[in-house]
């Protein structure tokens, strides 16, 4: 089906592009506000010596009868805040009360901090790594803790996972090592640049035979070193873009105007989620 948007001038100068937030993002009178409930983490084995929060969006639809759907989102308190950008559990509760997207659930993980460290960020240890640290840790450590207590479904098709900047590393690595967990992904401004030995994902998503995910990914055209030859961050998300077309992959690219913002995340997010989870809502 062709879809006819309207003609938009472009803005001359793109240094300082910013989205207005569509209604999907503004809490409705007529939507149900789901649960979110506070949890606090600090015996991880997989990172030893980290303290971390989460949160769990529970849906206002959600009965038990029926197991619901998952999406796990990292830097969980900037994806939560209802006064941030993005505003995820307002946007959970608008789109499954529309029928965009199913009965999902909504965990929101805070990267760890290493308690009385000098440098106390482990963000970017966890986020950044090419291995199979973050998603065992969310596997074996949090997800367990909602599984325990809600009944969520055990099909990968309705796992997702979300990042932006090195949350982005972390969503695509995550789904990549573990497609029959997550096969749903969404990645914002992914820093694939600064992964620690270098992006492996131009070379090797072609090199390897074709997993099943379905990828939404968002570039800056001003990102990061974007007109610069080295740490070219829209260049890295491009070239990711570029070998998942040639692999053959399902996969969704949208390049914005601005740069390193976190507006486009909060702006996407409702459309991210139709997309990611089209066939499984009611409308």
């Amino acid at each position: 089906m062709t879809a006819e948007v309207p003609f938009r001038s472009l803005a001359v100068d793109q240094t300082d592009v910013r989205y207005a937030h569509g209604p999907d993002s503004r809490r409705r009178a007529e939507a149900p506000a789901g649960r979110t409930v506070e949890f606090s983490w600090d015996g991880s084995a997989v990172y030893p010596g980290t303290s971390r929060k989460f949160w769990v969006h529970v849906p206002a639809q959600y009965d038990g009868s029926q197991p619901a759907s998952l999406i796990v989102f990292l830097d969980g308190e900037w994806y939560l805040d209802p006064a941030g950008e993005v505003r995820g559990a307002i946007v959970l509760d608008n789109l499954i009360h529309s029928g965009d997207i199913p009965v999902t659930f909504g965990l929101f993980v805070d990267p760890g901090v290493l308690v009385g460290a000098r440098n106390p960020k482990n963000r970017n240890v966890e986020y950044d790594a090419f291995d199979d640290r973050l998603v065992t840790f969310l596997l074996t450590e949090i997800i367990p803790q909602v599984t325990r207590r809600y009944s969520i479904t055990d099909d990968p098709d309705r796992w997702a996972i979300c990042g932006g900047s090195s949350g982005g590393n972390g969503a695509f690595t995550a789904a990549w090592l573990r497609p029959d967990k997550f096969r749903r992904v969404i990645c914002f401004l992914s820093s694939f640049v600064q992964m620690p030995a270098g992006n492996p994902y131009p070379d090797l998503i072609p090199s390897v035979p074709r997993k099943p995910l379905r990828i939404f990914m968002q570039a800056g055209h001003r990102d990061l070193h974007w007109n610069e030859p080295e740490r070219n961050w829209l260049a890295g998300n491009l070239r990711v873009a570029a070998a998942l077309a040639e692999a053959g992959y399902d996969f969704r690219l949208v390049l914005g105007d601005g740069g390193h913002s976190p507006n486009h995340a909060g702006v996407l997010l409702p459309d991210a989620l139709r997309w990611a989870f089209a066939g499984f809502g009611k409308a």
